[in-house]
């Protein structure tokens, strides 16, 4: 490793040390985990995670003013419930529609399970995604256009696709463990996890030298986590809440 690879990692791993703290999620510093880490709960974290994009203050005050317990009661009431909540690009019933689908699955499956169909014989995470969306569109094909920017569409690219940045942040949720993250998961490898892309992380990742490729897309994402293998090839994606703080804080 170069000194200027050696540098940046011993920066990489201050960070990270002074970033896995609760300390860091507060009103102060508002972030999508924060609603999922007070259910603790994979099909929670899922709805965390799928509306977490737009400003970080504005997704927490959403998912704090949905009532979770609804993933456990009847269609109906869940449509009654949800007829005045929207967020962004998704509407009341596509509100309702995740809701439908999520509650549907919970009684059939964990999320665990369904993922690790998919990811178990290539150690795919991609795979593993593309099952957990396949069931939920299984369970309930509703189909609009917010409600295809919420869940997502399976990916059989990494060039010129989308970086899947909000299924990469519920799985580092679900399968790390620390004081940021919840590690509900035990049968998928911290390893194979690839870095939650988004344009924002993506500019701070190439100013710090972390990523040469000038597209936004799932293969940015992974070169990006195979640079950071380089310096922990076992948890690559413990980084990412620290270079996160970076560039929110302005400090590169």
């Amino acid at each position: 490793m170069t000194v200027k690879k050696q540098a940046l990692k011993d920066r990489l791993e201050r960070e990270v040390l002074k970033r896995n703290d609760l300390d860091e999620l507060d009103e102060s510093r508002p972030d999508p985990i924060i609603p999922a880490k007070v259910h603790n709960d994979e099909y929670v974290s899922l709805i965390c995670a799928m509306f977490g994009y737009g400003r970080a203050d504005a997704i927490v005050k959403f998912l704090f003013s949905l009532d979770f317990s609804l993933l456990d009661a009847d269609e109906e009431t869940i449509t009654k419930v949800l007829s005045h909540h929207y967020y962004r690009f998704q509407n009341a019933q596509d509100v309702q529609a995740i809701f439908i689908a999520l509650s549907r699955l919970k009684k059939v499956s964990t999320l665990e399970a369904l993922f690790y169909e998919g990811y178990q014989e290539k150690c795919s995470v991609i795979d593993g995604i593309n099952t957990v969306i396949k069931a939920i569109e299984a369970v309930y094909p509703y189909q609009s256009r917010g409600y295809r920017f919420l869940l997502g569409s399976v990916t059989t690219k990494t060039k010129g696709s989308g970086a899947l940045k909000r299924w990469m942040m519920y799985l580092r949720w679900m399968v790390r463990h620390d004081h940021i993250d919840m590690g509900l998961w035990s049968r998928v490898d911290k390893k194979d996890l690839i870095m939650p892309l988004d344009t924002h992380t993506f500019k701070v990742s190439h100013k710090l030298g972390l990523l040469t490729r000038k597209t936004y897309d799932l293969q940015a994402a992974i070169e990006l986590t195979e640079t950071l293998s380089l310096f922990d090839a076992q948890d690559p994606v413990k980084y990412d809440f620290a270079i996160y703080r970076l560039g929110q804080e302005q400090l590169v």
